[in-house]
């Protein structure tokens, strides 16, 4: 597993969280642009609205994955 393989034992680590958040970021922020480019025909548009999303994204998504987990622990 990827887990094992960059050292991390812990599937609640806060690298772990980290890491979904990155690599989900990309995909999300990659079809962002492209509907954003198909929608208004522009690159630079649709690279602007990427930017501002992306950064936005991962903070939700971090805070979200770390909320779940908190849930998870407090469930157990």
């Amino acid at each position: 597993m990827i887990i094992d393989a960059i050292g991390l034992k812990r599937l609640d680590d806060n690298k772990v969280s980290l890491l979904k958040t990155l690599s989900w970021r990309i995909i999300g922020t990659l079809d962002t642009m492209l509907i954003s480019y198909m929608l208004t025909g522009k690159l630079d548009v649709a690279i602007s609205i990427g930017g501002i999303e992306v950064v936005s994204k991962m903070i939700l998504y971090y805070l979200h994955e770390r909320a779940w987990i908190k849930l998870l622990k407090r469930n157990q």
